[in-house]
């Protein structure tokens, strides 16, 4: 009996193995490709901070951005500090905006935040761009989204751009190839967890 629910498991992977190798035949585009993580739940600055390592696991050389954070240091940092050679990575924030409670500097910091963003998509060394918490800003009127966008269709077409942050705009989830939205279905703090080093930062 072991034996015969083996044999047809084996047939039915056979089968879809030829279905996925004729499904992957005709996958032959690569392209640079905007990516999007929004959404209430924990994970999307780390699900991005993920793809920097396996991109400098490729020998591709990475850019980050922090829009809004920046003002307490990460364990993040302390890591792609020591990878200098292969990330640049540039908390440019100040702290949360009701941290911060003054819109004209963090309109200021924000522009700031942006242009290093645009040297990087300019930078024909760097193959991914990382603007963390972007949407955060945009969300905010802090920066024309507009320009965000114009920004990502000129930029090289083999060039990947992250952009992180809840609340993604329409027109940017609209643009992007690959837009994941985080769910929050539990989380620590709700039951008086505060953040933790290692998990939150």
């Amino acid at each position: 009996m072991e034996q015969d629910r083996d044999a047809r498991h084996n047939a039915r992977m056979r089968k879809v193995q030829l279905a996925r190798q004729a499904m992957m035949a005709t996958k032959t585009i690569e392209k640079g490709l905007l990516i999007v993580h929004t959404g209430a739940g924990k994970g999307k600055s780390t699900a991005a901070f993920g793809m920097a390592v396996r991109a400098i696991g490729h020998g591709m050389k990475v850019g980050v951005i922090q829009f809004v954070k920046g003002a307490m240091d990460t364990g993040e940092k302390a890591v792609f500090d020591a990878l200098s050679d292969h990330i640049e990575f540039r908390p440019m924030g100040e702290g949360f905006t009701w941290d911060t409670q003054d819109r004209a500097r963090d309109i200021e910091v924000t522009r700031a935040a942006w242009e290093a963003v645009r040297r990087m998509l300019d930078d024909p060394e760097v193959d991914m761009v990382i603007a963390d918490e972007l949407n955060i800003v945009l969300r905010y009127d802090y920066l024309p989204v507009e320009e965000v966008l114009a920004a990502a269709a000129a930029r090289d077409p083999m060039k990947h751009l992250v952009i992180t942050g809840r609340n993604a705009p329409q027109p940017l989830i609209d643009m992007a190839d690959l837009v994941t939205e985080m769910v929050q279905v539990k989380h620590p703090f709700r039951d008086g967890v505060k953040a933790q080093a290692g998990i939150e930062f």
